[in-house]
């Protein structure tokens, strides 16, 4: 299993960033995946999760209004679209799926929200 996170930077406050995981080496479609973050001197906290076929979804309070997560699964690839981004949201992304109790994580990409 493998999963790769990219999209991640330096953005202003108030500023968009896409950020893709891109996954192998299991049936991508089959499973739900979902987004995390680990800001520094934080746990890492769940910030976005969706269904194998993309119709459940399901967001941190954080978050909701300002991030959309998305998948493409003929491309194998898991999404997250964040808007009106604030300083806050500085952190390391992760992507994170999950069978019989073992979760599979990628090794992150940094976002950094400031002026």
């Amino acid at each position: 299993v493998q999963l790769v996170e990219s999209g991640g930077g330096l953005v202003q406050p108030g500023g968009s960033l896409r950020l893709s995981c891109s996954a192998s080496g299991f049936t991508f479609s089959s499973y739900a995946m979902s987004w995390y973050r680990q800001a520094p001197g934080k746990e890492r906290e769940f910030v976005a999760l969706i269904g194998r076929t993309g119709g459940i979804t399901n967001y941190a309070d954080s978050v909701k209004g300002r991030f959309t997560i998305s998948r493409d699964n003929a491309k194998n690839t898991v999404y997250l679209q964040m808007n009106s981004l604030k300083p806050e949201d500085t952190a390391l992304y992760y992507c994170k799926t999950q069978w019989s109790g073992r979760a599979y994580w990628g090794r992150g990409t940094q976002v950094t929200v400031s002026s």
